[in-house]
């Protein structure tokens, strides 16, 4: 297929990566938005699920600052697990990493991770994302 074939929704995708901002160029203030990309070893997957579903339970109850904290696997690739993180603050993101159950889950699940890439990304529509996160400021 020629590039030429591609559909507008794909043109757009590419353009949006193509411009966004570098994640060292990303606000210091306003909200952070992340994706983290995981694989897990199979054997492990049933007690990472377990931990991860607990921190981020956990993490969104607790943290005035975790807008969300939304877990992920892919359909046909369950060890490939992607989790959306929007934080309110850089500081709010910060003090998240100090919190003893995000602590927990960052050493309880270590020998469990294969591959792990943290993807920064900025938000395109920050007003619908204060509608469909209702804790965004």
């Amino acid at each position: 297929m020629s590039p030429l074939n591609h559909s507008p929704l794909a043109i757009v995708a590419l353009a949006t990566l193509l411009l966004a901002p570098s994640p060292s160029a990303q606000p210091k203030s306003g909200p952070v938005v992340r994706i983290s990309e995981i694989e897990i070893a199979p054997a492990d997957l049933p007690a990472y699920r377990a931990i991860l579903k607990t921190e981020a339970e956990a993490s969104v109850r607790l943290e005035a600052g975790v807008i969300a904290i939304f877990p992920m696997v892919q359909q046909d690739h369950p060890t490939q697990v992607r989790i959306l993180e929007i934080y309110a603050s850089r500081a709010a993101y910060e003090a998240h990493l100090q919190t003893p159950h995000f602590q927990h889950y960052k050493t309880a699940t270590l020998g469990m991770v294969k591959s792990l890439k943290l993807v920064d990304m900025t938000a395109m529509d920050d007003a619908a994302m204060a509608r469909i996160f209702r804790k965004a400021p």
